[in-house]
C-alpha cells in the first residue's frame, strides 16, 4: 500500500482480518522487484494521468447514511445533480435525475468531469472526491537515482501487535508493528520501526517504514515519505530509499497527513525518493 497506484478492489481479506483482530501475516510480498527507475516513472505517469491521482482530489467527505451532491448547497458542490449517495451494506447507492447505480468501494464512479471513490473501513467510510485533469497539480518527481542508498536489512521481529494508523491515502487502517530494522545512516546509524499496513482495496499488505529524514521541508515532504521493504528470504529485505514516497497529503489538504511514526527519524539528509517543493505544512512531529 505504501503508495500503491491507487486501489481498485473490493474490500476484501485484508479488512477481513483485521475486523477479526487476526495477525499479519508472516511476510507480506509486494510483488517482483523490479528497477526503482522503472517504478518512480510508472508511479509518476499515474499521478500526472490516472483520474483517482491524489493531485486530482478536491474533497474528502464522510458517508454515514446519505450526502448530497451537485448544487452550492450540498454535502458536495459538484457541477450538475443533485445527486445523493446512500450508504448500504458494504456498498453505496448513487442517485440522480438519470437513475440509480450501485458504488462498490475502491470502484471509480464518473459523475461528470469529477470521479468518486468510497474507501475506508465498512463501518467507518469516507468518499473521496476528484477533478479533471484541469484542477491536477503536477508529479513532484524524484530526486537522482542513487545506488548507495538501497541497503539490505534483517528484520528483528518483535510479537506483531495492532496499531492503528493513517495509511499513505490518509485512511486509517489497523495496521501491526512487526519489528525493526537497522540502517547505516546517521552518526550511529538508525533503527526504524517496521509496520505490516493492509491495502483495504485489495488483499494485499506490506511491510512499510514511515520515515523522516534531514531533507523534510528542504527537498521532501515535511511530514516524512513511505517505503515498502521488499522480501529477500529469512528475513532479510530491500530498503530502498530511492522508492519512498510521499503521502498523499503532499498533493491535496483533502487527504488526512499520517503522524510520523516514533523514532522514525534519520539524522542525516536521505535525497532519494520523491521529492516535493511546496509550501511547508505547519504540522507539530512526534520525535
Amino acid at each position: 500500500m505504501v503508495g500503491r497506484p491507487g486501489p481498485t478492489l473490493v474490500l476484501a481479506a485484508a479488512l477481513f482480518l483485521a475486523a477479526c483482530g487476526a495477525e499479519p501475516a508472516a511476510d507480506p510480498t509486494p510483488g517482483p522487484i523490479d528497477p526503482a527507475g522503472e517504478a518512480q516513472a510508472r508511479y509518476h505517469e499515474w499521478v500526472a494521468t490516472s483520474p483517482v491521482s491524489p493531485a486530482r482530489a478536491v474533497s474528502r467527505v464522510a458517508l454515514g447514511d446519505s450526502l448530497t451532491l451537485g448544487p452550492d448547497d450540498a454535502d458536495v458542490p459538484l457541477p450538475g445533480g443533485p445527486f445523493v449517495l446512500r450508504a448500504g451494506r458494504g456498498l453505496a447507492t448513487l442517485e440522480g435525475a438519470g437513475g440509480s447505480r450501485t458504488v462498490a468501494p475502491y470502484r471509480p464512479a464518473s459523475i461528470g468531469d469529477h470521479t468518486l471513490v468510497l474507501q475506508g473501513e465498512s463501518d467507518k467510510p469516507v468518499v473521496m472526491v476528484f477533478g479533471s485533469t484541469e484542477t491536477a497539480a503536477e508529479p513532484w518527481g524524484f530526486y537522482p537515482l542513487d545506488s548507495s542508498l538501497v541497503f539490505e536489512v534483517q528484520l528483528r521481529r518483535d510479537k506483531p501487535s495492532p496499531v492503528r494508523m493513517l495509511a499513505i491515502d490518509g485512511v486509517e487502517v489497523e495496521g501491526y508493528h512487526v519489528g525493526a530494522v537497522t540502517v547505516p545512516l546517521g552518526p550511529d546509524g538508525t533503527t526504524l520501526n517496521v509496520r505490516s499496513v493492509p491495502d483495504l482495496g485489495s488483499e494485499e499488505s506490506a511491510f512499510e517504514i514511515y520515515f523522516r529524514d534531514a531533507t523534510n521541508g528542504t527537498g521532501s515532504y515535511p511530514s516524512g515519505r513511505f517505503v515498502t521493504l521488499f522480501p529477500l528470504g529469512d528475513d532479510r529485505y530491500q530498503l530502498d530509499f530511492n522508492r519512498a514516497r510521499a503521502p498523499f497529503c503532499a498533493y491535496s489538504t483533502a487527504y488526512p497527513c499520517p503522524v510520523p511514526w516514533h523514532g522514525n527519524s534519520i539524522a542525516a539528509p536521505v535525497a532519494a525518493g520523491e521529492r516535493y517543493a511546496g509550501k511547508d505544512n505547519p504540522l507539530s512531529f512526534e520525535d
